[in-house]
């Protein structure tokens, strides 16, 4: 019997024993991959907070920041040179209006979903109010068109390093102005005609046509068109 005993126990200690040797060469295996996986989970916290940092700035370069303004870098530097042009912008508009208007470009967004920074609100101060610059009549809204082109003209030289823009070409626009909106226009351009610029007009207003004293005159006939000069 005991011999029985002692055969059923030898072999249960050859299992036991080939068991410990699997689970030997398995933990010699996992040791090192134990280690390794040590070292990347450390790795990984590290790189984790670069990558939100990253990632962070890459929402607010791209103005995609939830929660925030909407407002990408290319943006923010356009907004800087458009504050720029608004300024020029606005010594024209003055004058125009009689100091009524004023244009101010829109640093709050309507809501967090929108890209903002490059919209421009109107500073009436007949009011006291600033109101959307899509709220403008015609004549005022040609009249802010016409101040705006003349600051990015200004801007444009003052930056761009031996740029010169001394041509400046006006299509229409004139005949939604009342009479001293018009008038108002015209001493504008006249100031700019003064110095060192060329001011054309392209236009069907007759009381523009009768200031100008230098014109090319179209005519239409029946048989076609034709032009001729008129000069002082």
């Amino acid at each position: 019997g005991l011999e029985s005993e002692k055969g059923r126990i030898d072999r249960e200690k050859e299992q036991a024993d080939e068991a410990i040797r699997t689970l030997a060469s398995r933990l010699g295996r996992n040791a090192p991959i134990e280690k390794a996986l040590e070292k990347a989970i450390a790795d990984f916290a590290e790189y984790r907070q670069e990558y939100l940092l990253a990632d962070n700035l890459s929402k607010t370069a791209s103005g995609e920041l939830a929660g925030r303004q909407k407002l990408a870098f290319e943006q923010y530097v356009q907004g800087a040179y458009f504050q720029k042009i608004l300024s020029e912008a606005n010594q024209r508009i003055k004058g125009m209006t009689g100091g009524r208007f004023e244009l101010t470009r829109r640093e709050d967004p309507e809501d967090l979903r929108s890209q903002t920074g490059l919209d421009i609100d109107v500073l009436d101060h007949y009011t006291g109010r600033i109101r959307p610059v899509k709220t403008l009549s015609g004549g005022e809204s040609f009249k802010a068109s016409l101040a705006l082109a003349l600051g990015l003209s200004d801007v444009i030289q003052r930056h761009a390093g031996g740029v010169k823009i001394d041509t400046l070409f006006v299509d229409e626009g004139f005949g939604s102005l009342d009479a001293e909106s018009l008038e108002q226009a015209i001493q504008t351009l006249v100031g700019l005609a003064e110095g060192d610029r060329l001011v054309g007009i392209i236009s069907h207003v007759g009381e523009l046509k009768e200031r100008i004293d230098r014109k090319i005159v179209i005519d239409k006939t029946i048989a076609g068109s034709t032009a001729h000069l008129v000069l002082p």
